[in-house]
């Protein structure tokens, strides 16, 4: 069962977001990724009050992907990344991603905690942040 909403296109969009954030990072790179934008549509708390669709995630601004800058975003999604985003659609979720509402690359070591938000693991070049229950209980669902 599906943890969002998720039309073909929007699917579709997701994929392309996921690639272009992380594809250096392989599969489940791109899963984790994908883990912190899902969970962006499906909580509804701090920076991501009304954000309801795969569109308003990826266009949010601010708070949204730099991704959405480059031409890379925009090429046509591949199956085999539109078969990853349908995963975490139905509710897969990954560590440590799997609460993460925030990620981020940095040229160093994670920050312990990044915007106030704890950091709860690192996979290759990036670093995941998680809300605390208190913050963002609907996350934790």
């Amino acid at each position: 069962m599906a943890v969002i909403k998720a039309p073909t296109e929007d699917l579709k969009m997701l994929a392309r977001l996921m690639r272009a954030e992380a594809e250096g990072e392989g599969k489940l790179g791109m899963l984790l990724a994908g883990n912190v934008m899902v969970n962006r549509v499906y909580a509804n708390c701090l920076d991501f009050n009304n954000i309801r669709t795969i569109p308003e995630m990826v266009y949010q601004s601010p708070g949204g992907f730099e991704a959405v800058q480059r031409s890379y975003f925009y090429q046509r999604a591949r199956n085999q990344d539109v078969r990853l985003a349908r995963r975490l659609v139905q509710g897969q979720r990954f560590s440590p991603a799997e609460n993460s509402l925030w990620f981020y690359r940095p040229t160093g070591a994670c920050p312990e905690e990044w915007f106030g938000q704890p950091n709860v693991g690192r996979y290759k070049a990036h670093c995941f942040f998680s809300p605390t229950y208190a913050d963002c209980s609907e996350v934790y669902r």
